[in-house]
């Protein structure tokens, strides 16, 4: 923490009278330093043509000649002196020669005197009024050239700062302008709240106030001084900062001893010419708002800040101070967007029994704004598992909405046990008829243009199945997935590619794997392999080489192929999901063959009692034989063959009951007199979850049951 102590006597106000006094006497000072020789030449020089005009006019020579050189010496002094000195060595000139020829008045005529003395008096006229022009005429240049210089650093300021939307950056560049060519060293403090994009507190501040130093730079290493998030630096109520912020005004001050230039920017250890002597605090504000203060310091080989600089300064605060708050607040707006994407994402990829699965999502850069990219690890019937990977095409909130609306029809679909094609085909439906919400309400008027945008996205759906251990897959404009076998090199699964959702009219395309245990598959969207310093056949084949690399876990294979193939700061989202699939075998399912007869209801209740028993969990036998035996004899009395049993054991019970008929049941009440139609509410009663997928030769009904509790040993 850094504080500073307010000294009145050092303070100097903006005043201009007061402010432009400093700098004014320090260059006459120079002034006189630097002419001083020539004054005294100028002066010996007066001395020198009296001497010799006595020695002649005592040897009986002429000395009129003596009167013409004697009147170029103001015309030099006008030349190359002050007015003060000009006139001073003019009218030591005149004495000196009104003193000679009166002394030699006898041999002169009156006229001549008169002449001689009124030449001198008017080349003394003539060179006060030169130099007089010639002063002015320096000062103007002078005026020109510091105006010149400062609408440079003006102009310079206004097209440096603010390049980009990071308020860091922002800060950075506004010292980067001002050393050198303004000051010595400069610092920008801002208030935390302004660094994550919030409003701070509005004024007044009262008792010590606590900012951030965000940018610091010294003209002697041309370095950042401050790498961001900065130091704390906290100023007392009354110190020269405090003060600045409090009164929104800037303040300059002398300082004139050590303990004084504790807060204010400057090079460790600097003594002599090089400490500094004149500092200046100006307040950053915009829209009413203090957002934080720029200090600028000069060292002793500088002159002190005046009026103009203050001047200066604040005009280049003000510019800044406003590109500070659009970064502010394109900050918090990103972070809104941030959070709303980061919302409508999976929070918890739950555990799986068919595949273990790692995400990661990467928001786009600062300049490109928040994408719609999306992932999703969705648990089907039959402990089969769903891998999800979307791109919605633009950035912005609206995109960001646009993709928690898929996402949620990817899950409401996927509830229904479609298949990766017919999903799809949905998905698309869903997107087109947004398409032509967005469009009837842009021709009403209701909304503007550029609320909405055309809504076209790319999707990836596959589905595992860890009996079978079958993985089907279907795509919509996006990337192929990537697999990597035990044993073997990464490379892409021929899965055909179909149309962008939201085109309409073509139709989707699945393809069926078998794979191994243990196998890894990778699914992307193109932020990862696209990048503007390779094309995308290259993104690609890294992305293979990245995979091919063994890795001790799957997070660590996330990290590897983010590291490997995103850049620092990328122009487009990344979401990034791996998945390690796995294989449920005979010892966890158990499927049976069933004629169709409903005697075999009574036999099917016998083997899931007794295949309960063999996985010891006999006191769930009740609940499954009567579960069993609904399901059984629907299908047997509704459906029609071949019928199949199977029973899955894993974090649940799983009941599924097969059979050949397409029809899929309704849960309905029964009336007090109605023969049937209880079975399936019995059924929906005992489980936890259920429900009908279709098949090419049928349809399955499945069943979940919670495992019954495990038993708390007793304490010896």
């Amino acid at each position: 923490m850094h504080s500073t102590p307010l000294d009145p006597d050092r303070v100097v106000t903006s005043s201009p009278v007061r402010a432009a006094a400093g700098p004014q006497h320090r260059d006459a000072h120079s002034g006189r330093i630097r002419l001083s020789g020539g004054f005294a030449l100028l002066l010996l020089c007066v001395a020198l043509f009296a001497g010799v005009r006595l020695i002649l006019a005592a040897m009986g020579l002429e000395i009129m000649g003596m009167a013409e050189y004697s009147a170029l010496i103001p015309v030099v002094a006008a030349a190359v002196l002050p007015l003060r000195q000009t006139l001073i060595v003019g009218v030591a000139n005149l004495a000196a020669a009104t003193a000679v020829y009166g002394i030699l008045l006898r041999d002169m005529s009156r006229a001549s005197q008169v002449t001689v003395l009124t030449a001198l008096a008017a080349a003394l006229l003539i060179s006060l009024a030169v130099c007089r022009a010639r002063i002015a005429g320096e000062r103007r240049l002078k005026r020109l050239m510091i105006a010149r210089e400062r609408l440079a650093l003006l102009s310079e300021a206004s097209r440096r700062v603010g390049s980009t939307l990071d308020v860091a950056r922002t800060a950075d560049e506004l010292t980067e302008v001002a050393v050198h060519r303004f000051a010595d060293h400069a610092a920008v403090d801002l208030f935390d709240p302004v660094l994550q994009g919030e409003e701070p507190a509005r004024g007044p501040h009262r008792g010590p106030i606590t900012l951030r130093r965000t940018a610091g730079r010294s003209a002697s290493t041309g370095l950042p001084a401050t790498a961001p998030p900065g130091p704390a630096v906290t100023y007392p109520q009354g110190s020269v900062p405090a003060l600045s912020l409090t009164t929104g005004e800037p303040v300059h001050v002398e300082v004139k001893d050590a303990a004084a230039r504790g807060c204010w920017p400057a090079d460790p250890g600097d003594a002599g010419a090089q400490a500094l002597h004149s500092a200046l605090a100006v307040p950053l504000r915009a829209r009413g708002v203090t957002l934080g203060m720029a200090l600028f310091t000069r060292s002793e080989r500088r002159d002190a800040f005046d009026a103009d600089d203050v001047l200066l300064a604040q005009e280049i605060a003000a510019r800044a101070a406003v590109c500070v708050d659009n970064a502010r607040r394109y900050t918090r707006e990103r972070n809104t967007s941030v959070a709303l994407q980061r919302s409508l994402l999976p929070q918890v990829v739950p555990r799986q029994p068919a595949v273990q699965a790692a995400t990661r999502y990467l928001p786009a850069d600062l300049g490109a704004g928040v994408g719609g990219d999306w992932y999703d690890v969705i648990p089907l019937s039959g402990a089969r598992v769903a891998l999800v990977v979307g791109d919605v095409v633009g950035h912005g909130v609206h995109t960001s909405a646009t993709m928690g609306r898929l996402r949620a029809a990817v899950r409401a679909l996927a509830d229904i046990d479609l298949s990766p094609d017919e999903l799809l085909t949905h998905l698309d439906d869903v997107v087109i008829r947004r398409q032509a919400e967005e469009a009837r309400a842009l021709a009403g008027g209701g909304v503007a243009a550029a609320d909405i945008g055309e809504v076209v996205a790319t999707c990836l759906y596959m589905v595992y199945d860890p009996i079978s251990r079958s993985c089907t897959a279907a795509r919509a404009g996006h990337p192929p997935p990537a697999v990597v076998r035990p044993g073997a090199g990464a490379e892409f699964l021929d899965v055909p590619d179909g149309p962008p959702l939201g085109v309409g009219g073509l139709p989707f395309e699945t393809a069926e794997v078998r794979l191994p245990e243990d196998s890894l598959l990778a699914l992307y969207t193109d932020g990862l392999v696209e990048s503007p310093h390779h094309g995308l056949g290259e993104g690609l084949e890294r992305l293979l080489k990245a995979l091919s690399e063994p890795m001790c876990s799957l997070e660590d294979a996330c990290d590897h192929v983010l590291d490997m193939l995103v850049d620092d700061r990328p122009r487009d989202d990344v979401a990034l999901v791996v998945a390690r699939t796995q294989a449920l075998d005979s010892t966890c399912a158990a499927t049976w063959e069933l004629p169709e007869d409903l005697a075999e209801v009574a036999r099917a209740r016998d083997l899931a009692a007794l295949q309960l028993a063999g996985w010891g969990l006999t006191e769930a036998a009740f609940t499954m034989e009567l579960v069993v035996s609904e399901l059984v004899t629907n299908a047997i009395r509704y459906g029609g063959g071949p019928i199949q049993l199977r029973l899955i054991r894993d974090d649940t019970l799983i009941c599924e009951v097969s059979d050949g008929s397409t029809t899929a049941p309704h849960l309905r009440r029964a009336r007090t007199f109605d023969e049937g139609g209880r079975g399936l509410f019995i059924v929906a009663q005992l489980a936890e979850r259920w429900g009908t997928r279709q098949r090419t030769d049928g349809k399955t009904i499945w069943a979940e049951l919670a495992l019954p509790p495990t038993p708390v040993p007793a304490a010896p």
